[in-house]
């Protein structure tokens, strides 16, 4: 497979104002894009963003860059990620783009592509795309020229969605959830969604400003959505991310709940109505105590790269439903077509209506192993990975801890970043090897 020069894991992402985050480059992305889709038999494309400023501009580029292409652009305004890939089916487009750096700060910004079926383009596809970024732009005949509009009701044909894949005989009422949106996309939907299913909803990080996504606030930082849940003496808190596909949750007691044991949960849950099909796929990060929780109830797992793209893959591959990032991405094939925060934790409170029990009791089934993730930043030209000295502080690593424990290190597919994870029994060598291996790629970097 040819290399990729723009696109990593999830899109084309980077800082705002720097190459490729640029107008000029953002609008031959989307010329560009146009010319290949358009090959393919496209004649609209719907168009979501979150909540950064930068939105705005990138918006601009975009729609240009389309309609030199001969392509309709169809606004929605800030929309969750998973809902752009929900309304691409919906409305027969034969594209869906969304302007979003996920959960990364406000100055940081990216463009992300699904196809007809709600699912990420095709490999095939995005390197097509790259080919034409190549050539000179050309304007199609005015006559040709894409026109743009904009879906004023995409919130409430996404807020609907959401609730119909919750079983219309339960309801959320005696609830008391805190709904932490990030001031990000979900700002106006996840609130919504949980109070008309009947909770009582408290909501937080529901201001966007266009630079706060993200800040303190959210599936990236729950520390405030703790703090709230055990202040109000609410019986669960969910902390949603930026652009609404990650989700972490909150139990009665401040405990955060992330995708790993989401994940348990809701397979535990299929498993126990008989509706499991398959297995469960994680990744390369995902703990050892779901791999272990997961084997003692005789549910298969499997790994896949890290990047909801490979879980995908890997589900799709193995025909199963339910895959998961620990980071919150959550996967459930039967309801959607890629990782959703809102429809993965209705799915959970699924869970705690049918069985009576806390979220707190829900999770205790599976015991997480001390994980402890570094994050060191590289420059473009380092490659630390490749460093004897590095290697040798592995491999050290992994003799301490023998068959309980386990060392990755990768780089990110959306940061210049190399994440170093050790996991383990014990919480203080697992964090004193972490420093140690961190401290050596630095050195390297």
């Amino acid at each position: 497979m040819s290399q990729r020069r723009y696109f990593g894991t999830d899109g084309v992402r980077g800082k705002v104002g720097q190459y490729p985050i640029t107008p000029d480059f953002v609008l031959k992305l989307g010329w560009a894009a146009g010319r290949v889709l358009a090959k393919q038999g496209t004649q609209k494309v719907i168009i979501g963003k979150d909540t950064r400023i930068s939105g705005y501009m990138l918006e601009s580029a975009l729609e240009a860059g389309l309609s030199a292409a001969g392509l309709k652009a169809i606004f929605t305004g800030p929309l969750p990620t998973p809902a752009v890939a929900y309304l691409t089916q919906t409305f027969r487009a034969e594209a869906g783009i969304v302007i979003s750096a996920s959960h990364n700060p406000y100055y940081d910004n990216g463009i992300k592509f699904f196809s007809s079926e709600g699912t990420k383009l095709p490999d095939a596809i995005e390197l097509a795309i790259e080919a034409e970024l190549d050539k000179d732009i050309e304007c199609v005949d005015s006559a040709s020229l894409g026109k743009a509009s904009r879906l004023t009701d995409a919130a409430g044909r996404y807020i609907e969605f959401c609730k119909s894949t919750f079983p219309h005989h339960l309801s959320l009422d005696g609830l008391r959830i805190v709904v932490d949106c990030a001031h990000g996309a979900t700002y106006k939907i996840a609130p919504a969604v949980f109070s008309e299913l009947g909770a009582e909803v408290i909501t937080m990080g529901a201001e966007p400003n266009g630079t706060n996504i993200n800040d303190k606030v959210g599936a990236t930082d729950v520390a405030a959505i703790q703090a709230r849940v055990v202040e109000e003496k609410a019986d669960l808190g969910l902390a949603f991310d930026g652009d609404g596909d990650r989700i972490m949750m909150v139990d009665h007691l401040g405990n955060k709940i992330d995708g790993d044991q989401i994940a348990y949960i809701i397979a535990r849950d299929a498993l126990r109505r008989g509706e499991l099909k398959g297995g469960v796929v994680g990744t390369l990060m995902t703990n050892l105590g779901m791999e272990n929780g997961l084997k003692k109830l005789g549910i298969p797992f499997a790994r896949a790269a890290v990047g909801d793209r490979y879980v995908m893959e890997l589900l799709k591959q193995n025909d199963w439903r339910i895959g998961a990032e620990n980071s919150g991405h959550v996967i459930l094939l039967d309801k959607v077509t890629t990782g959703d925060a809102i429809v993965a934790a209705l799915q959970v409170l699924v869970s705690v209506i049918d069985a009576k029990m806390s979220l707190n009791e829900l999770a205790s089934g599976m015991t997480l192993y001390p994980q402890v993730l570094i994050n060191v930043r590289f420059s473009g030209d380092a490659n630390p990975l490749e460093a004897e000295t590095v290697k040798q502080a592995v491999q050290s690593v992994e003799e301490q801890l023998g068959d309980s424990g386990r060392v990755l290190l990768r780089k990110s597919g959306t940061e210049p970043l190399l994440r170093v994870m050790v996991e383990g029994e014990n919480q203080e060598q697992v964090q004193s090897c972490a420093q140690y291996i961190a401290d050596i790629v630095t050195a390297n970097c």
